[in-house]
Formats: structure tokens, C-alpha cells, sequence
């Protein structure tokens, strides 16, 4: 059995490596560690990068982000909090070197829903299985009536798929409060408080099931239920305001008086004038959004599958998150990572190609582990270490093999049912219908082998095999 990494280690080479006192903050996302640093040419990429775990390196939008990947990273970032304790409020202080207002603002956003992904993404599992085993023709072919199963078996089914969505709101607005520097459960108790079941369900009213609650007959009350922007802006506001407060009040009554003001404004905030406005806007947004995937001739799918990868070269995908999120708490059906999934497929194909054509063993062995990573879901060593070093040709071949590949499974009618995993986990997100599953799959493994064959007649001639193991070789080091 291979020895288990020790991430206390690996965190301590990188702050070594690094420099303690050059780190201003530290968070995380998925796959990279991100570090707020005070200068990044005291770093040495090649030192970095040999660090047990480390798949690659890159500074963008203000940041020195170390790509560990999905679940390493969690436990690195642990081992760093726990031996150095960064201030989690430091997180806050933004550098502006190299970074827009617009990458800053989306990366906080970024670093909101984030956290929040795991649990969307297994309750998709979740929904998956159930739509696999409570299926009418798998229960038939058994022998078991759908009408016969226990009304305890729904019930325990139902918790495990629902509950997640049904308090999105309250998950938000902890992780704003946490990412802003506020006390963390009581962004959990407003967030609660927007889907109380005093409140009509929002789905229930969208349905005609229910009616609002008129408060001075003209503003209707109702719960907050998969509203996204009311949970974030009511979050960022409650936060905010909570760190004004606890600078003004007296420490005798801080414990009780700042949580009482914080709770009472954001959540009559979030009633009386957020949540009617905001809420009217982010479902008109999400249809929009909707009407725009399933354009005729799959022309949204097209359009996405091109922009996505440009999005994740500048740093912009991660806005992608609560689009995504807005469409799972409307619909329960994500059709947008659809589209953007193929981006995984194609970045591996051409990162394949390339890697076996060139002469050098080492260099070869660094872009085919680099296709591994991509395949597993971590992405920028392909992209930035082998792709777009290796040219615009390269580059021009995966964005169209994506951007195809998006209009086909646009056209074909595909939509996801959580998100979180990407290219050889994807299919687990389609597994609640077998035409979504088997298209999917196909449509994937179509993308790999277009790209691929792309690759070798476009981009790599055999005159060209010593140039590519020179930019490889370059990318590599």
C-alpha cells in the first residue's frame, strides 16, 4: 500500500517556499490553493511545483494559485490553517495588483459558493440514484411494484434529495458570513429564517398552490426557497453590517445586541425589499439564461462550449457557479455545465496528442500525467502547461472540439442534475436517465477522439516534433 501524502509537509515546504511573512491570506477552491501574496517574484515556480501533490502553478487575478486538486487541497489548506492560523478576515484584504474590480468580485462571489458545492453535488448523486432504482421499468423488471414501496423508504429518499435545495438559502448566507468575516451562524439563522415554513414555499406560490402573504397590501411575503441572489445580497449585507457594528458597540452589550440588530434588519431587509425586487429579476434571469441554452440549431451550446475555456484562461468561470446554482434551485436540472463539460474532454485529447509526439521520455511522461490530472477533473496543468504553449493551433482546436460538442448536447437535449465533477466523474451526474447517460458518454468520448485526431492533422506535423518538445519542455519547468 503507498504511503499516505503528509499534508502538514507538503503545507510547510510551501510556506517555506513561499515565505511566511510574503503571505498576505490563504483560501482555496476546488483544485488550487490560492495565496494573497505581498510579492511574486520572490517565488520560485520550479521549488513549488516539486512539492509532493503539486500539479502546477499560475498567477492570475491577483493571486498565486498552487493547483493540488479535488479533496488534496482540503487537506492541505487544513494542515496550513492549522500550523499557521492566517487570519480567515485577511481573506478580505484584496490586492489589486493584476486583478480588475470585475475578477475580484467574481472571485469573492467564487469563494461564497464554493464551500457549498460538495453538498449539491451529492445530493445530485442522490437524485441520480433515485431516479436509477425508484425508475417504474427497473422496479417492474425485479418484480416489485413502484405503488409497494414503504412510505418510510420514500420518506428517508426524499430527505436525502430535498433538504439541501430546500435551505440553499440558509447554506449562502453562512458561507457569505463566513467569507466576509462575520459569525457564520448567524448568516445560518437568516438564511433559515428566508425559508421559515410560517412563510408560503415559493414553489407552492410559482405553482398557484399557495398565495403570498400581503403585508400592507401591497408587498407579498413569501419564502425564499432556491432565491440565490436574495440569500447572497442578504448575506454580503448582513456580514457587513455586523462588522460595523461589533466596532461600535460596547463589549457589555455586543454578545446579545449586535446578532439582535444584525438579525432584525437583514431579514426585514430581505422580506420588505429585496426579496420581492430581486426575486421578480433572478427568475426572469434564469429564464433568459434557459431560452438562451436551448437557442434553435444548438447555437447557446455553441456559444458556450467557445466562451468556457476562454472563461477559465482568464480566471471569469468561476461566475459560472451561481449561474449553475440558480438554474439547480429553479429547475433541479443544470444544462449549463453540459455544455461547458466538453472543454474537459477536448483540453485531455490535445494535451494527449501533443505529449506523445514529442521525442523526450520526461516530457512525454509530464503531458500524458497531465492528461490524467485533466481527465480527473484539474485542468490547468493541461491548459496552461501543455496547450496554450503550445500554440494558437492547439488552443484553436480545443475551443472548437468544444464548442461543437456543446451545440450537439444542446441540440440533443442534456442537462445535468447537480454539478462538482467533471469529465471521467461527469457521467454520475446523468445517471437518473439512461438517454442522458448513454448521449453524454458518447458525445464525450466522441469529443476525445475528434480532438485528438484535430490535434495530429492540424497542429502536429512531424517537422514540428522538436518544437513541441522544446514549448512542453518549457511549459514543464
Amino acid at each position: 500500500m503507498a504511503n499516505q501524502p503528509n499534508y502538514n509537509d507538503i503545507a510547510r515546504e510551501i510556506v517555506a517556499v513561499v515565505g511566511d511573512e510574503n503571505i498576505v491570506s490563504a483560501t482555496h477552491c476546488a483544485t488550487r490553493l490560492r495565496l494573497q501574496v505581498n510579492d511574486r517574484k520572490a517565488i520560485d515556480d520550479a521549488q513549488i511545483e516539486e512539492i509532493d501533490q503539486v500539479k502546477g502553478v499560475f498567477y492570475n487575478a491577483g493571486q498565486y494559485q498552487i493547483i493540488l486538486g479535488t479533496g488534496i487541497v482540503n487537506k492541505v489548506y487544513a494542515a496550513l490553517q492549522t500550523l499557521y492560523s492566517f487570519d480567515e478576515s485577511s481573506k478580505n484584504e484584496m490586492i489589486k495588483d493584476g486583478s480588475s474590480p470585475i475578477q475580484r468580485a467574481v472571485r469573492n462571489i467564487a469563494d461564497i459558493f464554493v464551500p457549498i458545492i460538495p453538498i449539491l453535488g451529492a445530493t445530485g448523486l442522490f437524485m441520480g440514484l433515485k431516479g436509477v432504482l425508484f425508475n417504474g421499468t427497473v422496479l417492474n423488471t425485479i418484480g416489485i411494484d413502484p405503488a409497494a414501496i414503504p412510505e418510510w423508504l420514500n420518506a428517508v429518499v426524499t430527505v436525502l434529495t430535498d433538504t439541501a435545495f430546500g435551505f440553499l438559502t440558509a447554506f449562502i448566507c453562512w458561507s457569505a458570513f463566513k467569507k466576509i468575516g462575520g459569525l457564520p451562524i448567524i448568516g445560518f439563522l437568516i438564511g433559515l429564517m428566508l425559508v421559515s415554513p410560517v412563510l408560503p414555499n415559493a414553489y407552492a406560490v410559482a405553482e398557484g398552490a399557495a398565495d403570498p402573504i400581503m403585508a400592507f397590501g401591497i408587498i407579498p411575503l413569501i419564502g425564499y426557497q432556491g432565491s440565490i441572489l436574495t440569500a447572497l445580497i442578504t448575506g454580503i449585507i448582513g456580514a457587513n453590517l455586523e462588522k460595523k457594528l461589533r466596532k461600535i458597540m460596547p463589549n457589555s452589550m455586543d454578545l446579545i445586541f449586535t446578532p439582535f440588530i444584525v438579525i432584525l434588519i437583514s431579514v426585514i431587509v430581505a422580506l420588505f425589499v429585496l426579496g420581492p425586487l430581486v426575486h421578480v429579476f433572478e427568475s426572469q434571469a434564469v429564464k433568459v439564461i434557459e431560452l438562451f441554452l436551448h437557442l434553435p440549431l444548438g447555437i447557446g451550446g455553441l456559444i458556450i462550449g467557445f466562451l468556457y475555456p476562454l472563461a477559465v484562461m482568464t480566471g471569469m468561470h468561476h461566475m459560472f457557479i451561481m449561474i449553475e446554482t440558480s438554474l439547480l434551485a429553479s429547475s433541479g436540472f443544470n444544462p449549463l455545465i453540459t455544455v461547458c463539460a466538453m472543454y474537459g474532454f477536448a483540453n485531455a485529447a490535445v494535451c494527449l496528442a501533443i505529449a506523445l509526439r514529442t521525442k523526450k521520455s520526461s516530457i512525454k511522461t509530464a503531458g500524458v500525467s497531465a492528461t490524467i490530472t485533466q481527465l480527473l477533473g484539474v485542468s490547468e496543468p493541461a491548459l496552461f502547461g501543455v496547450v496554450m504553449r503550445t500554440g494558437m493551433k492547439a488552443i484553436g482546436v480545443m475551443l472548437a472540439s468544444s464548442a461543437v460538442r456543446g451545440m450537439i448536447l444542446s441540440l440533443m437535449g442534456i442537462q445535468a442534475n447537480s454539478y462538482g465533477l467533471a469529465v471521467v466523474l461527469s457521467p454520475l451526474m446523468y445517471i437518473y436517465d439512461p438517454y442522458q447517460l448513454i448521449t453524454y458518454i458518447t458525445v464525450g468520448i466522441a469529443t476525445f477522439i475528434l480532438a485528438f485526431i484535430l490535434t495530429n492533422v492540424f497542429v502536429i506535423k512531424k517537422t514540428d516534433s522538436k518544437k513541441v518538445s522544446e514549448d512542453v519542455s518549457m511549459a514543464t519547468k
